[in-house]
């Protein structure tokens, strides 16, 4: 194994890898905001997991500065590492995020299944995901959210499940998607009508509501679900009943689908 150089300076750096919906995010954060920064791809470089050891680390996304680091996921400890000032934050009501999720997985479902059988098993550009492993994530989102609700922390670990070698097939996936609606439907219905959304939820990237929790996996699904869509478009399949824009407005998700929508799908 090689040994990383150390880090004498202050310059930001963001530790990422395509595409990671914040990865994305915290990059187009930064660049909005005029903040330079180095890249460390985190799957090109086997040095950029070594660098990330200092701060006992193997997450991502991560923004350094000097011996201080905050987690992308959470753009307002990026913004105060990086000095980004006067950053607005609006949540939108419960209500609203509970229907667009539905809407999302609904969507999700509908787009696996024009995938061409041929198709299933094909890997996304520069990530080692399939496109099945792809739908099966956009769902797990979901599924983790009620882990968390159902007493069990959410963990990094939490988002990197891939579906079993003997449960991989497109029958397979499409009933865990039937799953998760069945059970996010009936939580929204029953004790997610009487939950605090003020309280703290219990997740490895910071300090964060059971509103804004709620926010993150609404989002975190969406943008999966957009490059579901861009996957489709890719194979020349025209997408059945695409989400619209007003699905995704509002919510603080990436403008771009991929790190490099030129990629081909």
């Amino acid at each position: 194994m090689s040994t990383a150089t150390p880090i004498r300076d202050d310059a930001i750096r963001v530790y990422w890898q395509p595409g990671r919906t914040s990865c994305l995010r915290t990059k187009e954060f930064l660049g909005k905001n005029g903040v330079p920064f180095l890249s460390r791809n985190v799957l090109a470089d086997e040095t950029a997991f070594e660098e990330l050891q200092r701060f006992g680390l193997r997450q991502v996304p991560i923004v350094t500065k000097g011996d201080r680091w905050a987690n992308g996921q959470v753009l307002t400890d990026v913004a105060k590492l990086v000095g980004v000032t006067g950053l607005k934050i609006t949540l939108l009501p419960v209500d609203d995020l509970q229907r667009r999720m539905m809407t999302i997985l609904d969507g999700a479902e509908r787009f696996f299944r024009q995938l061409p059988d041929s198709a299933l098993h094909k890997l996304l550009p520069n990530r080692p995901r399939s496109y099945t492993d792809l739908t099966f994530h956009i769902f797990n989102n979901a599924d983790a959210f009620l882990e968390e609700k159902a007493g069990i922390p959410l963990t990094f670990d939490s988002y990197n499940r891939f579906p079993a070698p003997e449960a991989n097939s497109r029958d397979d996936i499409l009933r865990y998607a039937a799953q998760v609606q069945r059970q996010m439907k009936a939580w929204f219905e029953g004790p997610g009508r009487q939950t605090d959304w003020s309280a703290r939820a219990d997740v490895y990237y910071g300090e964060q509501t059971q509103h804004q929790f709620l926010e993150r996996t609404v989002w975190h699904s969406g943008q999966h679900t957009r490059q579901l869509m861009w996957v489709l478009e890719g194979l020349g399949i025209a997408v059945d009943r695409p989400l619209p824009s007003e699905t995704f407005a509002g919510l603080p998700m990436p403008e771009k689908v991929w790190d490099d929508d030129a990629a081909a799908a």
